[in-house]
């Protein structure tokens, strides 16, 4: 499994072997980068990113003072990978050698679409270096797949995901909730089937529409019901727990914020810069409700959850604590912090008082 501690080194190749047209996709809103990264762009990330971590232990910072240097991992963003010609690929990664002349245990990601996989793909990325694929798997369902053009099958994401553990690599898989077609119930589906397939990892994108898309377009003539923050916010929490509860990482919920799409371009949809904050807190609210229903009557409660935690379980602007206190009828819930394992509660009550 990739370590989170990584350094990553973004290249995005924005657009690069997208045959295909997805009706939520414009890369160049999204990332706000218009032409895709070359080889000269990898060789420049590397060097900078080499001296930046020099300059920093330099200056002594007390992580490189005696311990060595967090390994990085070069990542290949915005395209489809492996559907670009083998040899634009292989230039790409060429150019990449010298991270590995820097440490050894420096690593390469490419994402990339699940029918862009095969056996000997997989074979040439790892003579390379890459030892992570992403999927952009979308869903689990082929009649959202088909609305939203995404020009693939669910059986292909099996196939493609199969032949990447095998190969020993890292498996990431991306979903989205909200595309067109798409229901609660198929979104949680498509969690449970990812689990099936043994992720070392997942992201979660709820869909966003942004200007410049068929989604926009299918979204003003009314084609198109959006995707709610509220909505994406109650389903990810439920998402999530299954996440949680199968020891599959969660390492990206929602799209990254950035200036063009908080200035407009995201015209509807869930686009939140907080959104991650907002499921992790609702799934804290649930997990306390749950717990709270179980101890009634009470009239005062006290929440333990792990170091660091409270504020996700008060929510934002104490949302969290509103909600319960008049859902259960509580005079007062307060809050402690303990040795908890992160996302463990327990709930402890007082009785009513006459």
């Amino acid at each position: 499994m990739p370590s989170p501690k990584r350094r990553i080194i973004p290249i995005f190749i924005t657009n690069a072997g997208c045959e295909q047209s997805c009706v939520f996709c414009n890369q160049n809103k999204i990332t706000g980068q218009q032409a895709p990264a070359g080889p000269g762009d990898v060789r420049e990330a590397i060097k900078l990113a080499s001296s930046a971590a020099s300059a920093v232990c330099a200056a002594g910072d007390a992580d490189c003072e005696g311990r060595p240097r967090q390994p990085a991992e070069l990542a290949f963003y915005g395209g489809s990978f492996t559907a670009i010609p083998a040899g634009r690929q292989n230039e790409l990664l060429e150019a990449a050698r010298p991270l590995f002349d820097i440490d050894p245990q420096n690593t390469i990601r490419v994402s990339t679409r699940p029918d862009c996989i095969d056996r000997q793909t997989v074979e040439r990325l790892k003579s390379y270096g890459v030892a992570t694929i992403e999927l952009g798997a979308q869903s689990m369902d082929d009649d959202v797949l088909a609305k939203s053009r995404r020009g693939h099958t669910a059986a292909d994401v099996t196939r493609a995901s199969k032949i990447i553990k095998d190969a020993g690599m890292a498996l990431i898989l991306q979903m989205m909730t909200g595309l067109p077609g798409d229901a609660a119930e198929k979104s949680i589906d498509t969690a449970k089937r990812f689990i099936g397939l043994g992720p070392d990892g997942v992201r979660i994108y709820p869909t966003v529409v942004v200007k410049g898309t068929e989604l926009y377009e299918m979204w003003q003539s009314g084609q198109y019901r959006e995707h709610t923050v509220g909505e994406a916010v109650e389903l990810c929490a439920e998402i999530c727990s299954l996440f949680e509860k199968a020891g599959v990482p969660v390492i990206r919920l929602g799209l990254n914020p950035s200036e063009t799409l908080s200035a407009g371009a995201a015209a509807a949809g869930a686009y939140h810069p907080a959104l991650g904050e907002l499921v992790y807190s609702r799934m804290y609210y649930n997990k306390a409700a749950a717990l709270i229903s179980g101890l009634m009557p009470c009239g005062e409660v006290t929440i333990t959850v792990s170091k660091g935690s409270a504020s996700k379980m008060a929510g934002q602007r104490r949302q969290n604590i509103r909600m319960l206190e008049q859902r259960f009828a509580l005079r007062n819930i307060k809050i402690a912090e303990s040795d908890l394992c992160p996302g463990e509660i327990t709930v402890e009550k007082k009785p009513v008082r006459s």
